[in-house]
């Protein structure tokens, strides 16, 4: 299974590595968007191999949940675990690169930190000082996603491999089937970096990502407690009476993270309830008004306008960023 291991270890940052020169090249994305989009097209691919793993060895373990096998359950263990020690890089890098759209017309291209204002090159320390405070912030961010990331690596993976023995690869499966939701959470995230929030495509795919999630990461444990109550003949209400401790503490950990995500997912859908598919237009700004974040208000400085418009009249318009699939529209046309 070593083997195994490591191919997952090559498979998900090389995909991330070939996505993002792909778009780069072949749709013109700078170098900011191409890793966003790259990261969350590799979080789709993991997570249609982890439901496509479950399902199967859901089918294939239906007669006896507690003892049927099936190879992929142990299997998809060795790939799929290197994929949250790159999640963890990939979302950083993410964070990163959000963080360099956001100061200023150099970074709007999407080349993160490079040279200043003066076009000296930065100096390492300063560099360094940046790299520091960014990963603060990502973690202070991102402390939950990156504990639930460093424990299924630290104690998912050897429970799943060695300490539960030839028991439960059906409800191995259901736990990979809680990666179903995965695909409309990214297509979410990509919608909103292209600015389609207000399309009905990404309201379709906001009831879509609700229901999966309700279904797969919530109700998923009640009903692994009610196939483990059919197998041994109990009712669903006492089968955490005949667990040991254990079972219901890891149960437990695992739903918790769950539940506070889809509380956020429901507040954020509430809050864009009846405000229209485009919502009302926003008052104009007041001449030199800045946001809260220090940015001038108008044309978002990570957008191909914002950018022309930071760079000013002077810059010749090959210089300014095009936006993110120009190059296959250009084709088109």
């Amino acid at each position: 299974m070593i083997g195994v291991f490591l191919l997952g270890c090559a498979f998900f940052p090389g995909l991330f590595v070939a996505l993002r020169g792909w778009l780069q090249q072949q749709l013109g994305c700078g170098r900011g968007e191409a890793v966003i989009l790259s990261a969350r097209l590799v979080s789709v691919v993991q997570a249609l191999m982890a439901s496509a793993s479950g399902y199967i060895i859901v089918c294939m373990c239906q007669e006896d949940v507690l003892y049927d096998r099936h190879w992929l359950a142990t299997w998809y263990v060795w790939f799929a675990t290197p994929y949250f020690l790159y999640d963890v890089c990939a979302m950083f890098l993410c964070h990163w690169h959000r963080r360099a759209m956001r100061e200023g017309a150099g970074a709007a291209r999407g080349n993160g930190p490079g040279p200043d204002g003066g076009g000296r090159t930065k100096s390492r320390a300063l560099l360094w000082d940046q790299l520091v405070q960014t990963a603060r912030q990502f973690l202070a961010k991102e402390t939950l996603m990156v504990m639930h990331h460093v424990g299924v690596c630290m104690l998912c993976f050897p429970v799943s491999t060695m300490m539960r023995g030839e028991l439960g690869d059906f409800f191995q499966g259901c736990l990979f089937m809680a990666e179903v939701s995965t695909p409309f959470v990214c297509f979410g995230k990509i919608l909103l970096q292209f600015k389609q929030q207000g399309t009905l495509l990404f309201k379709l795919n906001g009831a879509l990502m609700l229901a999966t999630f309700f279904l797969f990461r919530l109700l998923v444990f009640p009903y692994m407690y009610w196939e483990y109550g059919r197998r041994v003949g109990l009712s669903v209400w006492a089968v955490p009476f005949s667990l040991p401790l254990v079972c219901n503490v890891a149960a437990t950990l695992l739903l918790a993270p769950q539940l506070y995500w889809f509380i956020l997912i429901c507040r954020a859908a509430a809050s864009r309830k009846g405000k229209g598919f485009r919502g009302p237009p926003p008052p104009p700004p007041p001449a030199g008004a800045v946001d809260p974040d220090g940015a001038s208000w108008g044309a978002p400085a990570d957008s191909w306008e914002g950018a022309a418009a930071a760079n000013g009249p002077d810059k010749r318009p090959e210089e300014v960023p095009r936006p993110c699939g120009h190059k296959a529209k250009e084709a088109m046309d």
